[in-house]
């Protein structure tokens, strides 16, 4: 059993802040390790062992990519690549971005020279926490994806995977006791509701049923309550909402100001048109012309 456990008055870094996360995940030590494994192995179905791990993030004067992502790129003791982030605010176009960085995952690897196939190429994961969207109508939070042909009921038997967990349908889940709970139904709520300090009792009962989420907890908990730390990590994360709020204001200004350009010459070619002598139903019928 856990000796870790949440108080009511504990201020707690939202780990479904993508630094938080990889931070929580990235840590030299055993428990931050431990975590990275025991959540790993519930997404990929199998037990994972991290042999190395590469923390990805933005150079700290790149401003020009308002989707930047710190994510965890990883690779399992039989070679296995798998790429793990925590997205917040997921765009509209996610879906076809997981599928996107899948690809580069699964093509980066180097299989050239005269003793090597394409049979040596490793299993790649591309897996993605989403937070507040969801893209798939059914009740299900996690979707594990590959190809497959959906007419004759066959799968490729590839190598290549996107594992998508949202966290935007728990509102049912967070309901059941947590000794009814799948294991990926605990993770999720865990990342979900761990900053709401209404649900601790249910938090606290999920570090009794699941190491790796206690390893994580006791991570989060020395990372809030390092002032140095999470100073860091709130600065990094201001960074990066601050920027990419500057750009869409920019773009909508942009918009903005495009528009009332286009109805200043609307409205002069209107009155060009009015003081040439044509009448009203004239005009109407060289504006439906036009469209």
């Amino acid at each position: 059993m856990s000796n870790i456990k949440f108080e009511e008055s504990d201020n707690i870094v939202d780990i479904c802040y993508d630094n938080v996360f990889k931070a929580v995940f990235t840590k030299d030590t055993p428990k931050s390790r431990g975590a990275l494994e025991n959540m790993l192995s519930w997404l990929i179905g199998r037990s994972i062992t991290v042999i190395d791990i590469t923390s990805n993030e933005p150079p700290i004067n790149d401003i020009r990519d308002r989707q930047i992502r710190f994510d965890i790129n990883c690779k399992s003791d039989d070679r296995h690549l798998i790429n793990v982030e925590m997205t917040l605010y997921p765009d509209d176009f996610e879906p076809v971005r997981l599928e996107f960085y899948a690809g580069k995952l699964f093509t980066g690897q180097d299989i050239k020279g005269a003793d090597k196939t394409f049979n040596d190429l490793k299993p790649t994961y591309q897996i993605s926490f989403l937070v507040h969207k969801s893209f798939f109508k059914d009740e299900e939070i996690v979707h594990n994806f590959e190809y497959y042909d959906k007419e004759n009921q066959i799968s490729l038997g590839g190598r290549s995977r996107i594992i998508t967990v949202e966290l935007d349908k728990l509102d049912k889940i967070i309901e059941k006791p947590v000794e009814k709970m799948t294991v990926a139904e605990r993770w999720s709520v865990f990342f979900r509701y761990i900053t709401d300090t209404t649900k601790r009792e249910t938090i606290n009962k999920l570090l009794e049923f699941e190491e790796g989420i206690a390893m994580a907890s006791e991570v989060l908990i020395s990372i809030s309550r390092d002032e140095v730390e999470r100073a860091r990590l709130m600065s990094e994360y201001k960074y990066v909402v601050d920027n990419q709020s500057k750009m869409v204001q920019a773009k909508r200004l942009g918009i903005a100001e495009g528009e009332k350009i286009g109805e200043a010459k609307a409205r002069n070619e209107l009155l060009d048109l009015l003081k040439s002598g044509k009448s009203p139903e004239e005009i109407i019928g060289l504006y439906e012309q036009g469209s």
